[in-house]
């Protein structure tokens, strides 16, 4: 079995842990689905030759998880009883077809050449029998210095080359920890006005 079919199960399970968010009535349950979620992803980063991005879906899903938990548990209900709605449940459904469809196309499912190179073929190799081109590391390298100016080449091409990614990863880590404060914060101001 390959590494394709194991991330097909992958996605598969993920919006089975999605359908089971959206429609379990119990809050616990639906966040601990959306964790598996979010550590299949990373998982799948992982297997897709991205450990950074794997290194901070976890942080992340890891951060929330025990503060959204924590929240839940500490909670009151207030809320009321709400009917099923098929609409939502048909729309869920319609849109992860779209996206397990779009996928399988993608990847050159059924026949097609697809629009991403197989998986395992390097990115920067012209046609499958040929090889990556040499010297793209060392290009990088030997470039890094004069072209950044900054003495670390592994920091120069985190924050130059590949700004924009590294600005994203800080910015869900970042956007997390504010929430998870945002939270604690307004739990702790509840017992306050319950204690007073």
């Amino acid at each position: 079995m390959g590494v394709e079919y194991f991330i097909l199960l992958l996605l598969g399970f993920m919006l089975i842990a999605v359908l089971i968010a959206v429609e379990t009535g119990d809050l616990l349950s639906s966040v601990i689905a959306i964790g598996a979620a979010g550590f299949a992803l990373s998982v799948i980063f992982l297997l897709l030759g991205a450990p950074d991005l794997a290194i901070t879906q976890v942080v992340v899903e890891v951060v929330a998880l025990v503060f959204l938990i924590r929240l839940v548990v500490t909670r009151r209900d207030t809320t009321r009883e709400t009917p099923r709605d098929a609409l939502r449940t048909g729309a869920v459904l319609l849109a992860g077809g779209i996206l397990l469809v779009g996928a399988f196309f993608a990847a050159g499912g059924a026949g097609q050449s697809g629009t991403i190179p197989p998986f395992g073929r390097p990115v920067l190799a012209g046609s499958p029998d040929d090889a990556v081109q040499p010297g793209v590391s060392q290009g990088y390298l030997a470039r890094s210095a004069e072209e950044t100016g900054a003495a670390n080449v592994v920091m120069a091409i985190l924050l130059d080359y590949r700004a924009y990614d590294t600005l994203g990863e800080a910015t869900v880590i970042f956007v997390s920890i504010l929430g998870a404060y945002a939270i604690l914060r307004h739990v702790g101001r509840r017992r306050e006005e319950l204690a007073s």
